[in-house]
């Protein structure tokens, strides 16, 4: 007969062993270390906001002020809330440099796209010599400080006679945003399937027809992220336009782009400062940007993190 089974009295106490009590201090441990973390990571967050946001808020709450209100109190609060330092600071040149720069970003932002993702294409899809020798050329251009190259591109842009050209800064523009554009998409390109690419080859596409009509549409999120990075990199760029698009004689019109621009109008003002006009300028320029980040910001997520979710 096999032994009665032994049942628990309401007195007898819970097993307490030493696995039990080391299960229960590790999960409350991790618990503990998963609160802490949070918080500090929180924490590190809203004082990153904070640095980017107070310095923001300050530069376009300054374009309201009075060159009194400025130096009087810098953290004041605007008596004035009038839209006419906007409208000043256009008339005073701002219009122009802002139709300079988008007029150079039209053309060097899509052309930057198009070539980079092309060769970006090549170099992840198709194997032949020397492919890896030309993919480092390309990274090895993206650490390459451009302030080494100015003597000579400034040499080579006058040889070319582009000195205070659209074309120029745009062809400038272009070859300096390459090695990046290439670095990304490379890596984005790698990642799509290739069953896809070699269907539309068996159902008769040519190589260009499969790139434009079946890959580039698939690397969308990709394209729209760089399109983002190398548009901030474009619009804030200074020392291209500086050696560039420098008036090489007195019949030769003024072209500077916005960050030229608003150095030019503090240099302007001299003694008589107009601080306002000056913050207005600036704010004029950084809104554009703020703009176009923000509306795709979910597509630069998306893109940045595709590449290792696939």
């Amino acid at each position: 007969m096999s032994a009665p089974l032994k049942t628990a009295s309401p007195g007898d106490s819970a097993p307490t062993g030493p696995a039990v009590t080391k299960g229960r201090t590790g999960a409350g441990d991790e618990r503990g270390e998963g609160v802490v973390l949070n918080v500090f990571s929180h924490g590190f967050l809203a004082l990153w906001a904070l640095m980017i946001v107070l310095p923001l808020l300050w530069l376009i709450l300054s374009a309201f002020k009075t060159d009194a209100q400025i130096g009087g109190s810098a953290f004041g609060w605007p008596e004035n809330w009038s839209l006419d330092v906007f409208s000043r600071a256009w008339d005073k040149g701002i219009g122009d440099y802002f139709l300079n720069t988008v007029i150079v970003l039209a053309f060097s932002v899509p052309l930057t796209m198009l070539f980079g993702s092309m060769a970006a294409y090549v170099l992840a899809r198709y194997q032949f010599w020397g492919n890896r020798l030309l993919y480092f050329f390309f990274v090895a251009g993206a650490m390459f400080p451009v302030f080494l190259a100015l003597v000579p591109l400034f040499f080579m842009v006058k040889r070319l006679d582009m000195l205070n050209s659209y074309q120029g800064l745009i062809l400038v523009y272009v070859a300096y945003s390459l090695p990046f554009t290439v670095f990304f998409m490379h890596a984005f390109f790698r990642t799509l399937p290739t069953a896809v690419f070699e269907a539309a080859i068996l159902d008769g596409a040519s190589h260009t027809r499969t790139f434009f009509q079946v890959m580039l549409p698939m690397a969308k999120p990709g394209l729209i992220s760089v399109g983002i990075f190398n548009t901030l990199g474009q619009w804030n760029q200074y020392i291209l336009p500086t050696v560039l698009m420098q008036p090489q004689s007195g019949d030769d019109p003024e072209r500077y782009v916005l960050t030229q621009g608003l150095v030019q109008l503090q240099q302007q003002q001299g003694y008589a400062s107009d601080l306002p006009v000056l913050f207005a300028g600036v704010t004029i320029a950084m809104i554009p940007m703020l703009v176009v980040y923000l509306s795709f910001q979910r597509q630069v997520q998306a893109g940045l993190t595709s590449a290792t979710l696939k």
